[in-house]
């Protein structure tokens, strides 16, 4: 097999946030808990705009690394390619200024969920985009799903009740 073009590398060492795609056994997952493990120092920080800003980069980045890297290995949505769990849990955090630490296991647990089921409408959004563009733009969808979730949690949960909320 012939060696990769260099932009290929760059886009597979990106696609596959370097060596956590390869990981065994579950790679979608293992990059999601390293987004849950960066967030607060590289994401969370950030004011909100900032934050949209940072989404909008990995969202365009990651299109053009993930259809690059299908090219380059030959197959769709490789399980390798995890850049898409990156930017469906930020956008799964993004809404909120704190979390407790159940309500970041409840937001990747149900990031995960949405992601591995892919219910509708995420299933069918991502078999109308094409390449990398379906491949990161299911997983928004799902982080938005999340964060919809987390926010009726943490409604649900609120110390005075649901009523108690601003």
């Amino acid at each position: 097999m012939p060696k990769p073009a260099p932009l290929d590398r760059l886009a597979l060492f990106l696609a596959t946030l370097g060596p956590v795609g390869n990981l065994p056994q579950a790679p979608g997952t293992w990059a999601s808990a390293a987004a849950v493990l960066a967030a607060p120092f590289c994401f969370l920080p950030l004011e909100p705009p900032y934050r949209i800003a940072v989404l909008a980069g990995v969202f365009l980045l990651g299109t053009w690394a993930a259809t690059r890297a299908e090219r380059a290995l030959g197959q769709t949505d490789p399980g390798c390619v995890v850049i898409d769990e990156l930017l469906g849990m930020w956008i799964a955090l993004a809404p909120f200024n704190f979390l407790r630490w159940w309500q970041i296991l409840a937001a990747l647990a149900l990031f995960r969920l949405l992601d591995i089921a892919k219910p509708w409408p995420i299933r069918r959004l991502e078999k109308a985009l094409p390449a990398g563009l379906g491949v990161m733009a299911d997983d928004a969808l799902a982080g938005l799903l999340a964060a919809a979730g987390v926010w009726l949690l943490r409604w649900a949960t609120w110390p005075t009740g649901p009523a108690g909320l601003p």
